[in-house]
């Protein structure tokens, strides 16, 4: 059985545990009843309070009105403000928590009145995500300012949204996005079944919602995409995949993902199709290069050096002479310290870190050179192989690219070409068995789908794209 409503505003004293902030004022309305106001002021906005909620029940002209019930002459009360009823002690704290203001009459029902303090960061250029053509906006990290930017983009009423919370410390606002009519139903189920299924005591950012609902846990390879970009999210959202935004942080996830959608950009869209096809080739090439070029230098140099020029295999053993470490030590050792470097000037204050991960870049190699512990050769390879990891347009897919990298150079240190195309096997069979939310991880290319090859390898016309589709 429900509490008294009157027995509320020291329950709720006594499990904030006298906390500063809390406000907490009775007023005795038309020589009758007395109502209790609480709220959070460092949660509410103090002048909506007094404007909104204290104005309305201290008014003179109220007072004529004493044929209503205190529940009803509060809602009816309370004109120019968002105002909604409140059963339950439980309910009331949620309330009080989410930055409300309650207003607690005589009986078994509360009103919680829109009294939130609208202190928020600026919509801003992507910080993650860079843009060279295209909207300049980026998400924040309120979850009602985001949904505002995607509907900016999407007016249509078949955008749904459907909120939720979850977290039973955190209580954080969780929204799943799709457009009806276009995604479809079981994976707009799946994606619901999923989120309500989280038992956790808090969400803080949108990683610990992708760790609870993806499908597999022991790959590299993101199974969402995760974007700033809200005309990403719309792009997205209209061709059929689902989003989640969550309250407190800018990155929202939109999925289920595929291999080659890493490889695209939202750019890719707002160029001619002859750059767009140009700019994704590059990245897909970007890609073997990365994962491959650490994996052939240590194949070819340990292991299978009659496969070079005389000429070029005279220059590397010449370049090798003095150092003391085999190919697969000196490679692996040098893309070590790249990523220690790389990590460094992400921690450090953004105006350092720049000037120090190249120059200690540039410092540590020529320095590694001229002392003979690795050769002028090893610096080109770890060099390209470092800018290609860059083209990546996913931050995640990047670090997957590079977790992969070093698993083909351990192969080659062991086995040589045999061992990479070892790995290059085992690499396909798990793309091919992974399917997010039931759907082809590797698609189109397994199962083979060609029409949709027109907006994976290459970007035809938009025209054309749009016959296609039909």
């Amino acid at each position: 059985m429900d509490l008294p409503l009157q027995n509320i505003p020291k329950m709720i004293e006594a499990k904030m545990s006298g906390s500063p902030d809390l406000v907490m004022k009775t007023y005795i309305v038309q020589d009758r009843w007395e109502v209790t106001c609480l709220y959070l002021s460092t949660l509410a906005n103090k002048m909506l309070v007094d404007e909104l909620v204290i104005s309305e029940i201290v008014s003179p002209h109220r007072l004529q009105e004493y044929d209503q019930e205190p529940i009803e002459w509060l809602l009816s009360a309370f004109k120019q403000a968002e105002v909604k009823k409140v059963i339950g002690p439980e309910a009331c704290m949620k309330e009080l928590l989410d930055g409300q203001c309650l207003v607690i009459p005589p009986g078994m029902a509360a009103v919680s009145l829109e009294v939130r303090r609208q202190e928020q960061r600026s919509v801003a250029e992507p910080e993650i995500e860079a843009v060279v053509r295209g909207p300049r906006e980026g998400f924040v990290e309120d979850w009602s300012r985001n949904i505002s930017l995607i509907r900016k983009r999407l007016k249509n009423e078949n955008l749904v949204i459907e909120k939720m919370t979850i977290g039973t410390e955190s209580h954080t606002t969780v929204c799943l996005l799709y457009m009806r009519g276009i995604a479809q139903q079981g994976l707009i189920n799946e994606f619901r079944t999923r989120l309500e299924a989280i038992q956790t005591d808090s969400i803080l950012e949108s990683a610990y919602i992708e760790e609870y609902i993806q499908d597999k846990a022991m790959t590299p390879f993101p199974q969402f995409a995760a974007s700033e970009r809200p005309d990403a999210i719309a792009a997205k959202l209209l061709e059929g995949q689902a989003a989640v935004i969550t309250d407190g942080t800018p990155i929202v996830l939109v999925g289920p993902a595929t291999f080659f959608q890493m490889f695209s950009a939202p750019e890719d869209y707002y160029q001619r199709a002859d750059i767009a096809t140009l700019m994704r080739l590059l990245r897909m090439l970007a890609f073997l290069i990365s994962v491959f070029t650490p994996a052939l230098y240590i194949s070819v140099a340990s292991y299978h050096q009659e496969l070079l020029p005389s000429s070029m295999l005279a220059n590397l053993a010449s370049q090798r002479e003095g150092v003391p470490f085999p190919g697969f030590v000196e490679a692996f050792g040098m893309l070590i310290v790249f990523e220690i470097m790389r990590e460094a000037g992400l921690r450090m204050p953004r105006i350092a870190g720049q000037a120090i991960s190249i120059v200690g870049a540039l410092v540590l190699g020529q320095a590694a050179v001229e002392a003979g512990l690795i050769s002028a050769a090893m610096v080109i390879v770890v060099s390209l192989t470092a800018i290609s990891n860059f083209v990546a347009p996913s931050y995640g897919f990047g670090i997957a690219q590079r977790i992969i990298q070093f698993a083909f150079m351990v192969l080659a240190g062991i086995l040589g070409f045999f061992g990479v195309m070892c790995g290059v096997f085992f690499l396909l069979v798990h793309l091919v068995s992974l399917e997010p939310f039931g759907f082809p991880y590797f698609a189109p290319l397994a199962p083979l789908r060609l029409r949709k090859w027109t907006d994976t390898f290459i970007r035809i016309p938009r025209p054309f794209m749009k016959q296609n589709q039909k």
